[in-house]
């Protein structure tokens, strides 16, 4: 779901660890570029994490879990995916 709420996807949790998850999304990863976004784990929407796109390849996408002590971390780890 969007930080901002205007948009939302379908999505299957592939594989995930502490900091972070690979994700199988439905529909286009277009609005995952925003960047910063929420995972909602129930359907209730009281289990979520604050998410930071790191790569996307085709419908799949890697995510980092943001934390106040790891928001510079996600942007370092971009910016050392992209330049490979």
């Amino acid at each position: 779901m969007g930080a901002d709420g205007t948009w939302q996807r379908r999505c299957h949790l592939l594989d995930a660890s502490e900091s972070g998850a690979k994700l199988e999304v439905e529909g286009s990863t277009d609005p995952l570029k925003a960047q910063e976004f929420f995972l909602v784990l129930s359907t209730t929407g009281l289990a979520f994490r604050r998410c930071e796109l790191i790569w996307v390849d085709g419908s799949q996408v890697g995510i980092h879990f943001v934390t106040a002590r790891t928001k510079g971390k996600a942007n370092a780890e971009k910016q050392r995916v992209c330049s490979q």
